[in-house]
């Protein structure tokens, strides 16, 4: 399999720290110290650095109730700012996720900030969500990446994302996997478990890898210390957010103990 980034040459099961951002400034939950924001930012990512991952992922998951398509123009200002600060700091390759789904967002953040890759939740198709119905945004995406020159930054797309449910009769996961590649042209497919911090099923991880061939597929959630190997056997990397937490909660800080627990087992 070809690596997804060439930083990723050398590494065979590539791991993504997740960076989960305390609410913003114009969210419901904001603190009204944008300052705390960073300390907490780069306190987190020090700690997933320090503990050996290999990528970086940043997400506005202290934003909730999230916008379901584009957001305001202060969300992507502040996290554009943000993501400058990491990239300042850290030599990772650094990804961005704009919740709901708000991709062209996270690809300006990502062409503006030298970040590497954005990940997408329904790139193809459609999903039923707290959000509403969400529907896919390869076209507008794909020519957006066109249009600023940007084949660089790698777009990881979810198939039946967390916290979703398909619209009427779900289709088999396999075809899922082939049109969000083969029409939606994913460079990499996340797969997850119902929702943050869930375990992903080894069936649905082995099923999404059959369908992928070549592309890389990720677990999305649910990673442990006790499951990480027999995960990665199944897939080519993961993304893990919850399992690097303090006491396993998705909100809390890192805990460098956890991230040195897991990447023992991925080394």
């Amino acid at each position: 399999m070809p690596a997804l980034l060439s930083e990723w040459s050398a590494i065979a099961k590539p791991i993504i720290g997740m960076l989960h951002l305390p609410p913003l400034p114009g969210s419901p939950g904001f603190s009204s110290d944008s300052d705390s924001i960073v300390t907490r930012l780069l306190s987190d990512a020090q700690a997933l650095v320090d503990g050996g991952v290999h990528g970086l992922l940043m997400e506005n998951f202290g934003d909730a109730p999230f916008f379901p398509r584009r957001v305001p123009a202060h969300v992507v200002a502040h996290m554009t700012h943000l993501a400058g600060e990491v990239r300042r700091r850290f030599d990772l390759p650094l990804g961005i996720n704009v919740l709901r789904n708000d991709g062209l967002s996270a690809l300006s953040v990502a062409q503006a900030t030298g970040a590497a890759l954005i990940r997408v939740n329904v790139l193809c198709g459609a999903r039923l969500t707290d959000q509403g119905i969400l529907e896919g945004i390869a076209h507008e995406l794909l020519r957006e990446r066109e249009l600023l020159d940007a084949r660089n930054i790698r777009i990881l797309a979810d198939v039946e994302v967390k916290h979703s449910t398909a619209l009427g009769v779900a289709r088999p996961l396999e075809e899922e996997v082939q049109d969000t590649i083969q029409r939606g042209r994913a460079d990499a497919v996340v797969v997850s478990g119902s929702g943050t911090g869930r375990a992903t099923s080894l069936e649905t991880i082995r099923r999404a890898k059959s369908a992928a061939g070549d592309t890389p597929v990720f677990v999305g959630s649910g990673i442990t210390a006790e499951n990480v190997a027999a995960h990665l056997d199944a897939a080519d990397g993961a993304i893990v957010g919850t399992g690097f937490k303090k006491d396993g909660q998705a909100r809390n800080p890192v805990d460098p103990g956890r991230v040195r627990a897991i990447m023992r087992e991925v080394s």
